[in-house]
């Protein structure tokens, strides 16, 4: 049995989950990391995906983030998110919109930065919902 550390979620609305887990899966810009009890202090940037922590019971829960910030230490890891949700609770529409506002946020761009951040975030949108919102 792993060892257990805290984690918290925290949303702009709310605080989603602040609990003892064993393990959280985080959607790193620069990829997934897994994050356990004792990792080395590392703070990192978060893209939409999926989030997957395994409670210090051995269950399994889930949550879309759309973005944010990990701020990971020995001892605990807090997660904020700029917007954040069960991945029971969230629907197509949603998930539609901020692809449409994706799109509009591109066709807008202004510059070579900007339009490549905003083919990312797009990229990274439509990725998401493939793998969480099957046809």
């Amino acid at each position: 049995m792993a060892e257990a550390f805290k984690f918290e979620l925290v949303s702009p609305e709310r605080l989603l989950v602040s609990e003892e887990v064993e393990a959280v899966v985080i959607p790193g810009t620069e990829g997934e990391m897994t994050v356990m009890a004792n990792h080395a202090p590392v703070m990192t940037t978060v893209k939409p995906g999926v989030v997957t922590l395994k409670s210090a019971a051995g269950k399994e829960d889930r949550y879309v983030v759309f973005g944010g910030f990990a701020d990971i230490l020995p001892t605990g890891c807090t997660l904020l998110a700029e917007s954040a949700v069960h991945v029971d609770d969230l629907n197509r529409e949603d998930l539609a919109r901020r692809i449409n506002a994706a799109k509009e946020d591109l066709a807008e761009a202004k510059g070579e930065h900007a339009r490549s951040k905003a083919e990312d975030f797009l990229h990274q949108l439509s990725t998401l919902e493939g793998a969480i919102l099957p046809a």
